[in-house]
Parts: structure tokens; C-alpha cells; sequence
């Protein structure tokens, strides 16, 4: 499959590219140049021009873009920040899902994430159970790009699935932080067990249209704090690196 990673040289995107490259062929768009060999095309989610660069031969698509995130727990930002955050999150994804629909591109992933939640919570129980009460911009931000992703599905037919993800960490750095004491509301997850997640997600959204789903993607195996059930059921996917400390 030919996959999108729009946002690709950031944090997450750099985790997973590596492990995307043995299944599918990757391209990224961003505004810098990626960290590893892979198709690259310079630009911005809010250019429709790049977007099309991006978008020429792809299947699917995969966002990891952000701007101005601020973890779930306060809710204090700037102008600037609320600029930024409603340009890429919500315009930016806007313009990424129309531009591909328009070039016959129906299903993607797009990355959400757990601060789309006050994160002063001890368990999460379910994807719908839990308001999006992200107490500041950019949790907000991220929780109406998920009602941008549903209109998509509604009005285009599209395929979309949304990973509210939580504390991508490299190999080491995963480790490091299941192995110090828990931190309320922050849970880590595994740069080869998140890319696993994506693509477990990839073959979900393949076929048919019109289908939103929403998913918890945590490296919490037995679903102390967050509950990823669904994600076991519908992706076939739990995390994995938690053997590695035993």
C-alpha cells in the first residue's frame, strides 16, 4: 500500500516510519525533511497545492501533525497558540481530507489524542463514555478535528479512524518510564507497539465508506487506566513491550 504520513518528521512520525516501510511504501510531507531514506515532499497540511504533491499515488494517509500540544492538564495559552492550534488541527485536516476526496483517497488515520480529555482521571472506560473536555487549546482543537474526520465520513462516505494515542516514547525511553513510578494520567506507549497500532489501522479502514471509529491506543496492557478493548476487538492489537521488562 502507498501511505501518506503527513507530519512525518515530527515525534511520532519518526517512531513509526521504520516499522510503516516494511509493509507499505511511505511518503512523508512536512515542512523539514525527515530523519530516515523515504519519499519526501515539503509542505504544509494547510497547502492544498503540497497536498496534492503528497496525495498523487497514495492509497491511504496517515496524520501525525500537530501544533502547540500542552499535555490534558491545564488550561492556560496564548493567541498565538490558538492560532496555530485551529490552522493545523482543524484547517489543516479539513483541507488534507477534502483534498482527498477530491483525488479519490476514501480512508486514513488520523492522530488524536488522550489531552482531547481532562486528563485528571484515574480510569478511562470507553472511547464514547468519556467527554473531550480538554481543558485547553489544544486538547480542544484535536477533539473538533474528530467532528471534522465524522463529517467526512458522514457527508463523503469515507473511512476514518481516529488514535487518541498517549506518550509515544522511544524504545529506551518507554522502558525507562514503565520501570519509575506511575504518573497520574500519563501512560507510555512503545514506538514499535504504537506503530503496530497504525498498521493494524491500515487494514481496518480498507474497503467500504462510511465508518468512523475511534480508538484509546495505550501501552497499558491490562487496561488499568485506559481501556483498550476496542482496539483489541476491532485492530486485533495490544501492546507487546511490556514483556520486555520482565
Amino acid at each position: 500500500m502507498n501511505v501518506l504520513l503527513v507530519g512525518g518528521s515530527g515525534l511520532v512520525g519518526t517512531f513509526i516510519t521504520p516499522y510503516l516501510q516494511r509493509q507499505h511504501t511511505v511518503r512523508v510531507l512536512d515542512v523539514k525533511p525527515p530523519q530516515h531514506d523515504v519519499d519526501y515532499v515539503e509542505g504544509s497540511i494547510t497547502d492544498p497545492e503540497a497536498l496534492r504533491r503528497g496525495l498523487d499515488g497514495m492509497d491511504s494517509f496517515i496524520t501525525v501533525v500537530m501544533k502547540g500540544g500542552q499535555g490534558g492538564f491545564t488550561r492556560d495559552h496564548t493567541v498565538e497558540l490558538a492560532v496555530d492550534n485551529y490552522q493545523v488541527n482543524c484547517l489543516g485536516l479539513h483541507v488534507l481530507l477534502l483534498t482527498a476526496h477530491e483525488m479519490g483517497i476514501r480512508c486514513g488515520i488520523h492522530t488524536g489524542t488522550m489531552s482531547a480529555h481532562n486528563r485528571n482521571r484515574t480510569w478511562y472506560p470507553s472511547e464514547d463514555s468519556v467527554p473531550l473536555d480538554g481543558p485547553n487549546v489544544y486538547g480542544l482543537t484535536k477533539a473538533l478535528s474528530e467532528q471534522i474526520c465524522q463529517y467526512f465520513v458522514r457527508e463523503f462516505q469515507m473511512n476514518l479512524a481516529v488514535f487518541r494515542i498517549t506518550g509515544p516514547s522511544t524504545r529506551e525511553r518507554y522502558l525507562e518510564r514503565r520501570r519509575a513510578e506511575p504518573v497520574l494520567g500519563v501512560v507510555p506507549t512503545d514506538e514499535e507497539d504504537l506503530a503496530n497500532a497504525y498498521l493494524a489501522g491500515l487494514e481496518f479502514v480498507q474497503g467500504g465508506g462510511g465508518r468512523f471509529d475511534a480508538f484509546f491506543i495505550a501501552g497499558d496492557e491490562n487496561s488499568e487506566q485506559v481501556n483498550i478493548s476496542s482496539a483489541r476487538a476491532l485492530l486485533g492489537w495490544e501492546p507487546k513491550a511490556h514483556l520486555l521488562l520482565s
